[in-house]
């Protein structure tokens, strides 16, 4: 079993990348010049200094911020049912080597509120998409490093497809996730419908009466923590570290759009049409790009990532984490960092 803790003593890199010792990357590029020291062993940290918040498009984002102001960038996005502590130990390694790195709540997670009562509690693809732009004008960031998993995979992929101008370099655990509600209407086969079981959930009025209430919401979002990361030794304060942003008001509303939209079951908004007429058509991304595949994830696709090759038309590489689960980032913080300057350093090599 591989936890947290016990990976910085070993990684293990799939067919095609080169295996990396933790305890010194001195062939690592960093981002800057004056950073000359390797990536270290990650440390285990429970929380950010400090967070801060912006007004940026609809919402008012909370968001970690760690390393230096005027670093390169990079945005690290989380998935669900996860939160900014996915990356606790990622931020701090990036920052030491000179990265300015911004970890926001998505839409309906933990500091983060719409500005207004009026605006519809939508989480479709292209919204939450648009939330990454929005918050990079408000922090005057015109380009950066994107990295995510699970629904921060999908709104990284989507920006670095349809605003390639901001993205500099792209980090996406599981390939390319931009959802295509039309192939979402055909039936999988029975193990990969299996792995779905709260989606289908979340389709019923039981599930979304689940979601709005406290108990049965940490007993279901634990439950997936459970099963989708196998091998993770994480404890209960781990957890409930990240629950407590699952108690925003709009958490329950967001989600289940969400998960509704995507087996249109749920309408989106007329504004992001022209943007999701885009995305039905399966846009190549050219930016420099690392995809990441979890062995023990029950979502990660055969294949070793040759079901998505062909949506990569830049700089690229892949690699497989042995013993990893959904949450790349919080199981493998150093793999997923290294991802990141490798990625930052693409066509350089």
């Amino acid at each position: 079993m591989i936890s947290r803790r016990s990976f910085g003593r070993a990684l293990g890199f799939g067919t095609g990348a080169a295996a990396v010792s933790l305890a010194g990357l001195g062939s690592a590029q960093t981002a800057s010049a004056a950073s000359g020291a390797p990536l270290g062993t990650p440390a285990a940290h429970t929380g950010f200094p400090r967070l801060k918040q912006v007004r940026a498009g609809l919402l008012d984002v909370g968001y970690a911020e760690v390393g230096p102001a005027h670093g390169p960038a990079v945005i690290c996005l989380h998935g669900w049912p996860y939160d900014i502590h996915s990356y606790v130990d990622v931020a701090p390694l990036l920052a030491a080597q000179g990265y300015r790195v911004i970890v926001p709540y998505l839409r309906g997670h933990g500091t983060t509120r719409f500005r207004s009562a009026r605006t519809v509690r939508n989480a479709q693809q292209s919204a939450i998409a648009l939330d990454v732009i929005a918050l990079m004008d408000a922090l005057k960031i015109e380009k950066a490093v994107l990295a995510g998993f699970d629904w921060g995979s999908r709104t990284a992929d989507i920006v670095a497809a349809l605003w390639p101008e901001r993205c500099k370099a792209l980090v996406s655990v599981s390939g390319y996730l931009v959802t295509n509600r039309e192939a979402n209407l055909n039936p999988l086969a029975a193990k990969a419908e299996y792995a779905w079981w709260y989606q289908y959930y979340f389709a019923t009025e039981r599930g979304r009466l689940a979601m709005q209430d406290k108990d049965l919401r940490r007993g279901l979002t634990r439950l997936v923590w459970d099963t989708v990361s196998p091998t993770w030794d994480f404890d209960d304060a781990t957890f409930e570290r990240t629950a407590a942003a699952f108690d925003n008001p709009d958490y329950a509303a967001v989600v289940i759009h969400n998960y509704r939209w995507r087996l249109s079951l749920a309408d989106g908004e007329r504004r992001y049409d022209a943007l999701e007429k885009r995305l039905a058509a399966r846009p190549v991304i050219g930016v420099p790009t690392i995809t990441l595949d979890a062995e023990r994830d029950p979502f990660t696709a055969p294949g070793d990532g040759a079901s998505y090759r062909d949506r990569f038309t830049g700089a690229y590489e892949h690699r497989t984490l042995a013993g990893i689960g959904h949450n790349v980032p919080q199981e493998a913080p150093a793999a997923f960092a290294q991802a990141v300057i490798d990625a930052d350093h693409l066509l350089g090599k």
